[in-house]
C-alpha cells in the first residue's frame, strides 16, 4: 500500500505526510513542478505541462490497495478501475457505487459553467475540510489493512 498524490493543487500534502509517517506508507507526489518536501517516505515525479500528464502517471502507477488523493473525478474513476482507493482533499471517498454519478455531476456543472448558468468554483478550503480529510484517509487506510488480512 502507498499513497499517490495529484500534487499541483493538493492542499493536504502535509496531512498526507503525517498519516503516511504514522503508518510507514510510501508517498508518490506527481505534479508539474517540484515541491519542497524533504521526507524519507516521499518520491516526487515532475511531469511536463499538459492537461492530463500527472493524471496519466498516477493512473499508470496506481495498483490494488493504493490510495490516490485527488480532487479530479476522472482520475479517481481511473484509480478505482485499477482497484485502488481514491479520496478527495475534503475527505470524500470515491467508490464504485458513486463514481458514475460524480462523473455525471462534474460534466453537468462543466456544461452549466460554460453556458454561464453557473459562475464561480467550489467553496474555500476550511479547517473542517482538513479534519474531514484526516478522518477519511485514516478510515480508508484502516479499511485497506482489514481487507488485506481477510
Amino acid at each position: 500500500m502507498r499513497i499517490l498524490i495529484d500534487g499541483d493543487a493538493c492542499p493536504v500534502k502535509d496531512e498526507v505526510l503525517r498519516v503516511a509517517d504514522r503508518h510507514r506508507l510510501p508517498v508518490l507526489i506527481v505534479s508539474n513542478r517540484w515541491h519542497r518536501i524533504d521526507h524519507w517516505l516521499v518520491e516526487q515525479v515532475v511531469v511536463p505541462e499538459g492537461a492530463d500528464a500527472a493524471d496519466d502517471v498516477i493512473a499508470d502507477r496506481a495498483e490494488q490497495g493504493d490510495v490516490v488523493v485527488t480532487a479530479d473525478i476522472p482520475l479517481a474513476a481511473r484509480a478505482l478501475a485499477k482497484a485502488a482507493k481514491a479520496i478527495d482533499p475534503r475527505g470524500r471517498v470515491f467508490d464504485d457505487n458513486s463514481i458514475g454519478m460524480q462523473v455525471a455531476m462534474r460534466d453537468l456543472m462543466k456544461d452549466l459553467r460554460e453556458t454561464g448558468a453557473v459562475t464561480g468554483g467550489p467553496a474555500g478550503f476550511t479547517r473542517q475540510d482538513r479534519s474531514r480529510f484526516l478522518d477519511g484517509i485514516e478510515r480508508l487506510i484502516q479499511q485497506i489493512k482489514r481487507e488485506s488480512r481477510e
